[in-house]
């Protein structure tokens, strides 16, 4: 597996963890260790989502005593989850510092998501993206934002506010081309007011796979030969034509002024 992921990382891909539990931070190093997966296995960051962090809350022992001590002291259930998930991403953005240095920020992120029951509102998702940037206080942190017509303004006021995000939920191309709107938007707006862009990153997260679950569960109710042979090829298409969408604004006089002030591109 690490000669193959090797190859990977060698054409300029990085490989992200989606997963993410306290076993993985604290256990000394096994091959399922995060620290082992960082030196062995390519790791160069990390994904994080509330299914994530419920399986693995809900399948370890290791939390128990945290949740005893902060239910003792008053916190409520909302303010364990989010003590406990907080801590646990500053502690994988910990054992990334090495990679993020070494990269110049570019790997070595670990990303958190704002509540996915704010992804129709635009004010409070900005409101807890500042707030789990500031509690977990790590620069290479990625706060997760969904691309809903709503999250795009979120989008460009955390960039706006100097926070890196990474935007998820992307399935089509026209979605893509209005996120890349939204991250240059931030960054045309923290510029004006005079304020760094440096230190900004941001990912756009296009979905693959359940674009295929989606259309291939379509084509096989035609069961054409026609149909059979689009099988597991739509998503792949999709991609490619994101792909040459991040190449024409990479290509463009709005992205070329962004970097000559010192943007950092928002990979795809």
């Amino acid at each position: 597996m690490s000669a193959r992921l090797g190859e990977v990382v060698a054409s300029g891909t990085s490989i992200w963890l989606d997963d993410l539990s306290r076993e993985r931070l604290i256990e000394a190093p096994n091959a399922t260790s995060l620290a082992f997966l960082i030196k062995n296995e390519f790791v160069s960051g990390v994904t994080t989502n509330p299914i994530i962090f419920s399986q693995a809350i809900s399948k370890s022992n290791l939390y128990a005593n945290e949740i005893a001590v902060l239910a003792a002291a008053g916190s409520d259930v909302e303010s364990i989850i989010t003590r406990l998930t907080t801590d646990d991403v500053r502690s994988a953005c910990d054992l990334f510092t090495d990679t993020y240095r070494r990269s110049n920020g570019i790997d070595g992120r670990v990303s958190i998501e704002v509540d996915p029951r704010l992804a129709r509102d635009t004010q409070t998702t900005i409101a807890q993206g500042i707030s789990l940037w500031k509690l977990v206080n790590r620069p290479n942190l990625l706060i997760k934002v969904p691309a809903t017509v709503e999250g795009l303004p979120a989008i460009t006021a955390l960039i706006a506010a100097g926070i890196s995000v990474n935007v998820t939920i992307i399935f089509s191309v026209t979605r893509y081309k209005a996120v890349l709107d939204a991250f240059m938007d931030g960054l045309e707006i923290r510029l004006s007011n005079g304020e760094s862009i440096t230190e900004i990153h941001s990912v756009a997260s296009f979905f693959i796979s359940r674009v295929d679950s989606e259309v291939d569960s379509q084509l096989k109710v035609f069961a054409t030969p026609a149909a059979t042979a689009l099988l597991g090829k739509a998503a792949i298409a999709n991609a490619r034509l994101a792909y040459q969408e991040f190449l024409r604004v990479k290509a463009s006089q709005r992205w070329k002024t962004l970097k000559n002030n010192g943007a950092h591109i928002q990979r795809p």
